[in-house]
This record gives C-alpha cells, structure tokens and sequence, in this order.
C-alpha cells in the first residue's frame, strides 16, 4: 500500500469538510498515519498556500503520498503539479480514481470538496489507496514525464 511515512493532506476553506471526514477515514479505517498541513477553520484562505505544502512533503520524499482538497480541485491539481515528481490526479469517480493509480502512478489525489459527496469521496480515497501502480506500458510514459521535469 504505502510506506510508514505519513500521508500529507491540506485544503483551503472549501474544501475542510471533506479533508476533516478523509483524515478520520485515514486514520481510523485505513489505519494510516497523517500529517494534516490545514487549513484548520473555514476562513477564506488562498490553495497555493496549502497545496505547495503537500506537494513539497510529495516532490522531497517526506510523504509517499499526499491528497488535496479544495473548493472545485482544479486550483490544487494545478499547484500542486508544478513540483518536480508529483503526478497530481484531479478525480470524479472511482473510476478517475483507480485509473490515476494504476496508469498514472498518481502520488497526489486532488479532490473538489463542493463537487463531491463524502460517501464518494471515501469510496474514492479508499480505492487510491488499495490500487497499485501497473507499470508495464505505463511505466514508459511515467519515465517521459521524469524526463521532461529534468530538461525544463
């Protein structure tokens, strides 16, 4: 599944609900250490400020992998993919969800706390975590990507 590092989670305020019900699914169901960079209230705050948390734990090692969470996603998928080695997934369904793992070797799911009901998003996070890589074909296109971060 993942190493005994802890799994980096953050959103901004639209996305607390649903971090604060996928940090207790972590802990408590999936018996995962966690390391919650925030935020902590619902007061408006800016995602890049806690998506570059995350993707910095992901991009340096110090977590495996992370999830991310705010209004919509898409301001955090696209933070958090500026870092070197975070394969930051924006997902819907579990089948986003499973396919992001298995062809993506997805390290960072990104989550939309408005768009998605918690039973979902559960659904989602469990199945992230349960999905290994495939490798094979995929590996392939994985190794450009590393290749590419390395020359720009």
């Amino acid at each position: 599944m993942v190493s005994d590092r802890p799994i980096a989670i953050a959103s901004d305020h639209g996305g607390l609900d649903l971090k604060n019900q996928v940090v207790r699914l972590l802990q408590d169901d999936l018996g995962l250490k966690v390391d919650d960079m925030g935020a902590f209230s619902d007061e408006s705050v800016d995602y890049p400020d806690y998506g570059m948390l995350v993707a910095r734990a992901v991009s340096t090692g110090q977590a495996d992998r992370g999830i991310l969470i705010c209004g919509t996603g898409i301001g955090m998928s696209i933070i958090a993919n500026k870092f070197a080695g975070v394969r930051a997934a924006l997902c819907h369904n579990a089948d986003t969800a499973r396919l992001s793992r298995e062809h993506n070797d997805a390290n960072i799911l990104v989550l939309g706390g408005r768009v998605l009901s918690g039973e979902l998003a559960r659904e989602m996070v469990r199945i992230w975590f349960n999905t290994p890589f495939e490798g094979g074909r995929h590996k392939r296109r994985i190794d450009k990507i590393r290749e590419l971060e390395e020359h720009c």
